[in-house]
C-alpha cells in the first residue's frame, strides 16, 4: 500500500521532527504495522540484528512526505533529489526510528547516495523539505510510492504551524 494520498486529512499531527536551523517538519500518524516494509525481508532482518521492535512509523513531512512504514530504505530518492532535501536520518542520529518523531537533528546530510544507509532500518527524511523544487524525481523512482510531493500541502504545513508550530 503506497503513502495515503490524502495524509494529512486521515491522519493527525504526532510530532514535530526540528532541524538545528529552526526549520521543521511534521510527523504524522498513525503508523501502519501492515506496509510493504512489513514484508520485506531486508527490513524485518536488519530489524532483529538490531534487537529493535518493528513499529508503525507513519509520515515524515507534510508537501515532501515519506510514509515511512511503506519505504523499504531503496534510497533511490536521495541519489535522483537535486537540492538534497533527503538524508539518512541513521547518518545522523543511530536511534530506532520511532525516536525520529519529536527530535532534532542538524540536517547535514554527509551521505546522500543511495548505499550510505546505516541498514534497511533507515530511512530517507526530508529534513530540507523547503528545499523543494517540485521536480517530482523522487517520487518518479520510489520503487513503493511511499513518497508525495504536493505542492498544495504547503499551505496544510502553514496552517498547521500555527496551531503545532
Amino acid at each position: 500500500m503506497p503513502i495515503d494520498p490524502e495524509f494529512p486529512k486521515n491522519h493527525q499531527i504526532i510530532g514535530k521532527h526540528k532541524n538545528a536551523d529552526g526549520r521543521f517538519h511534521f510527523v504524522w500518524g498513525p503508523g501502519r504495522k501492515d506496509a510493504e516494509s512489513s514484508e520485506n525481508a531486508d527490513v524485518q532482518d536488519a530489524y532483529r540484528q538490531r534487537n529493535e521492535e518493528y513499529v508503525g512509523l507513519g509520515v515524515h513531512g507534510t508537501f515532501v512526505a515519506v510514509d515511512w512504514d511503506s519505504c523499504i530504505a531503496d534510497g533511490a530518492c536521495i541519489e535522483a533529489c537535486p537540492v538534497q532535501v533527503y538524508q539518512w536520518y541513521r547518518s545522523e542520529q543511530d536511534l530506532p526510528a520511532i525516536e525520529m518523531t519529536n527530535a532534532t537533528s542538524e540536517g547535514i546530510g554527509e551521505d546522500r547516495n543511495r548505499e550510505g544507509r546505516k541498514d534497511f532500518t533507515d530511512k530517507p527524511d526530508p529534513i530540507r523539505e523547503r528545499d523543494c523544487i517540485w521536480c517530482m524525481a523522487c517520487v518518479t523512482v520510489c520503487p513503493t510510492n511511499s513518497i508525495k510531493v504536493d505542492e498544495e500541502n504547503l499551505t496544510v504545513h502553514d496552517e498547521m504551524s500555527k496551531t503545532f508550530g
